[in-house]
C-alpha cells in the first residue's frame, strides 16, 4: 500500500548562490493543494469573531470560574456571551472616557480569568494594541515591555498590584491608569496617586464611562491588534507585532485542518483556560473557541488542583505543554504500578493489544471497544470523562508519552509546533496517524514550508533525508518586531522567516524537529553536540523532573545538572535502606551514582555515541525556575544563564570528573 503523503510541492528547489545555502523545495498541506481557506466574509478583526458569537450564540454560556463556596470550590458559574458583551461595551466605554483610543497601547498583567478576556475583547472593540505583561517574568521585564511599548494604561490582577508597584517610578513615565481586576487598597490608591497616577477597582472602572457611549472604530485586517513579548533565551524580549490578519488566517487554516479530519469544533466544546493568555498559544485557542461559540472555563491557578478542575469543569479539548502531559503520564504509570499484579497484568494486557491495532491503523475509538471500557475508562474519567482531543505544544512531547497517552486516554494525541512571529499553529500532527508520532505533522494550509541548508552544521535541504532550518511563508507571519527592524531583517528575508529550528522532513510529510541552529557545540576532539536531543533522550528517564547538558570546546567530555523526581529518588533510598531527607540525598554520593547510572543505561539503549555519555552529574533539589531566570515561562532552558548559575559546579566537575569517566 503506497504510504499517504500529507503535502504538495509549489516550487522547486533551489541550489545555493553565493552567500545563500540552497534550499529544498516549498511545499503546503495536501488540504491547501487547491489553495488556502479564502477569507470568511464579515470577518476583518479579532472584534469581529467575538461580535459574530454574540448575535449567533447570545445565550450560550462563554466564560466561567468556580466559585469558592464556604472555603471549598463548588461548580463551576457562567457568563453567557450576552452578559460578556454589555461588561465588554463597559469596559470599552470607560477606556474611551479616560482618553484611550485607538492605537494606544494597553497592559493586561495577570493569571487567565474572565476579566483578562473582556478586557481584551474591549481593547479589540476600540482599536487599542493589546500588550500582555508577563506573569512571568518578574518586574525587570514587565518594566522593560511597559517601558518599550509605552503602555499607558494597564489592567491588573489583584495580587499583582504590588508587582506592578514595583515598575515606579520608570514606568510611571508612561503608565497613566491602572485598573485592578478586583479592590484595591486605601494604601495601594495613595501609593499609585502619589506619582500622579490613577488606579480603579473593577467595579469603580465599569462606572467610569458612565452612559456615555462611543462609535467603535473602523479596524482594518493589517491593523496590528496586540504586541506580544517573546521571552527570548538571550537578551531583551523581543516584540512581536501581530495583526488581525495574522489570528484570522490561522483560524481559517485550523478550522480547515479539524475539518478535514472529521473533527471540527462546535458550541458545545469546552476548554480549559490554564496556559497563559500572554502566550500566543493559548491566545489564538481561546480566539478559535470563541468564534465557534463554544464555551471557556478558567483554572484557579494552582497546578497541583488542576487535574481537580479539570474534573470539574470536564472539558472536550485540553491544550497542554509537555510538561502537564509528562505530570499526568508519570502519575499514571504510578498508579497502575502500585496496583495488584492482576490490574497490571489486565492493563499491560489492554494496552498491547490496543496499541498493536492502532499501528494496523485502526482508529482509537474502534481498535478495542470492550477494553476502553473495562480498562481505559478509568483515566478518560480522570480527565473528566469528556476530552476527545489532547493538544501538546511549546516544546517536543517525548515519543513514550505521547503513545502513551494515544492509547490509554481514549482522545486523539497531537502535537503543533509554530512561535509567536508565525502566530502559534504552523504545523500540526493529525489524528489516527501512528507514523507521525515524534513529529509535528504536516504545515498547517495556511503557509508554504521550506528548508534552508546548514552547511556548517552538516544539515542539508537536498540530501536524501532532507534536512534544514525550517523557513515559513504566509500571512500568519508577524509584521516585525516592535522598534527593532533589525532584529527584524535578521530573520525575515523575501517573505521567509527563519524559524532557527532544524527540521527533517518525514516521508509522510509530517515535520521532524531534530535540533536548534544555536543549541549545538563542539567538544575538544571536534565532535559536535546536538544537545536539545541528548536532554530529550536523557529526560526520559522516571528518576529525572528536568536535565541540562553542559560541555564546550576545550573539554572532551559532557557533563549535566540534573532535577531528580523527588518520589522516585525517596523511593530508590527507601530500598536501599539510606535514610535521608531530599535535600541531603542530592548531596550523597551514593544517589548521584545511581542518576549516573541510569542516565548511562539509556544512553545504551538508546545506542548514543561515546562522546554524548554524560561523565558527571550534579543533583539540584531545587527545580530550575523562573525566579533564578534559568528557564523561560515556557520552559525552555537559559543556557548562558544556567552557565552563569551553576559555574562553579561545572568547574568542579570538569576538575574531578575525568577521573570518574577513566
Amino acid at each position: 500500500m503506497a504510504q499517504k503523503r500529507f503535502i504538495v510541492e509549489v516550487e522547486k528547489a533551489k541550489d545555493a548562490e553565493g552567500e545563500a545555502p540552497s534550499r529544498g523545495p516549498v511545499y503546503r498541506s495536501l488540504f491547501a493543494k487547491d489553495g488556502f481557506p479564502p477569507p470568511v466574509p464579515g470577518l476583518d478583526n479579532c472584534w469581529d469573531i467575538f461580535r459574530n458569537s454574540v448575535q449567533k450564540y447570545p445565550k450560550n454560556p462563554m466564560l466561567g470560574h468556580r466559585e469558592i463556596v464556604d472555603g471549598k470550590p463548588g461548580k463551576y458559574k457562567w457568563k453567557t456571551y450576552e452578559e460578556v458583551y454589555d461588561l465588554v461595551i463597559k469596559v470599552g466605554n470607560s477606556l474611551r472616557s479616560c482618553g484611550y483610543g485607538e492605537g494606544v497601547k494597553c497592559g493586561i498583567y495577570g493569571a487567565n480569568c474572565a476579566e483578562w478576556i473582556i478586557s481584551m475583547e474591549a481593547i479589540n472593540a476600540h482599536g487599542l494594541y493589546c500588550v500582555p505583561l508577563y506573569d512571568t517574568l518578574g518586574a525587570g521585564a514587565v518594566e522593560f515591555i511597559i517601558c518599550h511599548s509605552e503602555v499607558a494604561v494597564s489592567f491588573v490582577e489583584e495580587k499583582k498590584i504590588p508587582e506592578l508597584l514595583k515598575t515606579f517610578p520608570n514606568a510611571t513615565k508612561y503608565l497613566k491608569t491602572l485598573v485592578s481586576f478586583g479592590k484595591v487598597t486605601p494604601e495601594q490608591k495613595q501609593q499609585v496617586e502619589k506619582f500622579g497616577l490613577a488606579i480603579y477597582s473593577w467595579d469603580e472602572f465599569l462606572q467610569v464611562g458612565g452612559n456615555q457611549s462611543f462609535d467603535l472604530p473602523v479596524k482594518k485586517k493589517s491593523d496590528i491588534c496586540t504586541i506580544m513579548y517573546t521571552s527570548g533565551t538571550t537578551g531583551d524580549p523581543k516584540g512581536v507585532l501581530i495583526s488581525n490578519e495574522n489570528i484570522l488566517t490561522l483560524l481559517a487554516g485550523v478550522k480547515r485542518v479539524l475539518e478535514s479530519v472529521n473533527e471540527q469544533l462546535n458550541d458545545k466544546d469546552v476548554y480549559m483556560s490554564y496556559l497563559p493568555l500572554a502566550h500566543i498559544f493559548d491566545r489564538v485557542i481561546e480566539e478559535l473557541f470563541i468564534w465557534y461559540g463554544a464555551s471557556i472555563g478558567f483554572w484557579r491557578g494552582d497546578v497541583k488542583l488542576l487535574i481537580e478542575d479539570i474534573g470539574e469543569l470536564k472539558p472536550t479539548i485540553f491544550c497542554a505543554v509537555p510538561r502537564v502531559l509528562d505530570r499526568v503520564y508519570t502519575g499514571l504509570t504510578q498508579k497502575i504500578s502500585a496496583g495488584g499484579f492482576l490490574k497490571q497484568a489486565l492493563f499491560n494486557f489492554a494496552y498491547s493489544y490496543k496499541l498493536n491495532n492502532m499501528k494496523k491503523g485502526k482508529k482509537h475509538a474502534e481498535a478495542s471497544p470492550l477494553l476502553d471500557k473495562i480498562v481505559f475508562d478509568k483515566v478518560k474519567q480522570g480527565l473528566g470523562g469528556n476530552v476527545r482531543l489532547i493538544l501538546s505544544g511549546a516544546a517536543p512531547l517525548s515519543p513514550d508519552v505521547e503513545v502513551y497517552l494515544k492509547v490509554v486516554t481514549c482522545a486523539h494525541v497531537i502535537q503543533g509546533y509554530g512561535l509567536t512571529e508565525t502566530c502559534a499553529g504552523t504545523f500540526v500532527s493529525l489524528p489516527n496517524e501512528m507514523d507521525m508520532v515524534g513529529t509535528v505533522g504536516p504545515p498547517v494550509p495556511n503557509v508554504d514550508v521550506c528548508l534552508e541548508s546548514v552547511p556548517e552544521m552538516g544539515y542539508d535541504a537536498l540530501g536524501s533525508t532532507p534536512r534544514g532550518e525550517i523557513c515559513v511563508r504566509g500571512n500568519t507571519l508577524f509584521s516585525g518586531y516592535y522598534k527593532r527592524d533589525d532584529l527584524t531583517n535578521e530573520v525575515l528575508t523575501d517573505g521567509w522567516f527563519h524559524t532557527g529550528d532544524i527540521g527533517e522532513w518525514q516521508p509522510n510529510g509530517s515535520m521532524k524537529i531534530i535540533d536548534r541552529k544555536k543549541n549545538i557545540f563542539k567538544l575538544s576532539q571536534g565532535e559536535y553536540v546536538a544537545v536539545e536531543n541528548l536532554e530529550n533522550v536523557y529526560g526520559q528517564l522516571s528518576c529525572i523532573d528536568s536535565i541540562w547538558v553542559y560541555g564546550n570546546s576545550f573539554e572532551s567530555f559532557l557533563v549535566a545538572v540534573v532535577n531528580p523526581s523527588k518520589p522516585v529518588l525517596e523511593r530508590w533510598a527507601e530500598e536501599n535502606g539510606i535514610n535521608l531527607d531530599f535535600d541531603s540525598l542530592c548531596q550523597d554520593s551514593r544517589a548521584k551514582s545511581y542518576i549516573l547510572g541510569e542516565l548511562t543505561r539509556i544512553a545504551n539503549e538508546k545506542k548514543l555515541k561515546g562522546f554524548e555519555f554524560i561523565r558527571d552529574v550534579h543533583l539540584d533539589p531545587v527545580p530550575f525556575d523562573i525566579e533564578r531566570d534559568l528557564i523561560t515561562p515556557t520552559y525552555k532552558r537559559k543556557r548562558p544563564q544556567l552557565l552563569k548559575y551553576y559555574q562553579n559546579v561545572i568547574d568542579d566537575m570538569y576538575k574531578s570528573g575525568g577521573k570518574r569517566s577513566a
